[in-house]
């Protein structure tokens, strides 16, 4: 199911946009929750990062859409945003706080389809990138390219990334699953690292976000194969 936020003052077109998503659900064999809101104000009054789509007009009374969008970039720099509009030259500006699209007024259900289809596909090609990480006090949402290197400890798993260390439950077998369509290989037993953030290879370690790590006998060459293969482009 997608969370998508219509975000428009003037309830003609928000009910169009309602009418038309439903229509696309049947179509496509897709689910949409809807969160509506009669102003930019309203949507930032309480805002968290769940939406998948953002639907914004750009006129409103009180906080215009384009004020409404970059204060939502500073908070939220997934959520997918498409602007609705009847003047075209506010695509340029639409750019600069990140817009995937326009769909300018009036609307047609031909364009917005076509328009919510690549948005879709936008946020598909997002969640292939993240995983989300069951901690002891919550879930955290992490980007793949953002982790250096999985270390496992009896059965705890430590993600050392960019922002810091998560600790959870799990064994190496499930993170070779998890991430078996991404360039990570194992360096030996306990470690399985991130090729992208390899800086150097030494006799017997690699330095990987500025760890050193050590490379197991059994594991070199499969390790520094996959690692050639990788900087190549085969991978």
């Amino acid at each position: 199911m997608y969370h998508i936020a219509i975000v428009e003052d003037e309830a003609a077109f928000s009910d169009q946009l309602k009418e038309y998503l439903k229509q696309y659900e049947q179509e496509h064999n897709v689910a949409f929750k809807l969160s509506v809101f009669d102003d930019g104000s309203k949507i930032l009054a309480s805002y968290e990062p769940v939406y998948d789509v953002i639907l914004l007009d750009i006129e409103m009374p009180e906080v215009d859409g384009m004020t409404a969008a970059g204060r939502i970039r500073e908070i939220d720099s997934d959520v997918v945003m498409m602007f609705i509009t009847n003047i075209a030259s506010y695509a340029i500006r639409g750019y600069e706080v990140g817009a995937l699209d326009f769909v300018m007024k009036p609307i047609t259900y031909y364009s917005f389809a076509m328009r919510l289809t690549r948005a879709l596909k936008r946020v598909l090609q997002r969640e292939r990138q993240q995983i989300l990480l069951t901690l002891p006090d919550g879930v955290k949402k992490v980007e793949i390219n953002q982790i250096y290197f999985i270390e496992v400890q009896n059965r705890i798993l430590h993600y050392h990334t960019d922002e810091g260390e998560f600790t959870m439950r799990g064994t190496m077998q499930s993170v070779e699953e998890m991430f078996a369509s991404h360039p990570f290989v194992k360096c030996n037993h306990w470690y399985m690292v991130n090729l992208s953030h390899v800086s150097e290879v030494r006799k017997n370690t690699v330095i990987v976000g500025g760890h050193e790590l050590e490379i197991s006998r059994r594991n070199r060459t499969p390790f520094l194969k996959a690692l050639t293969e990788y900087v190549g482009g085969v991978r």
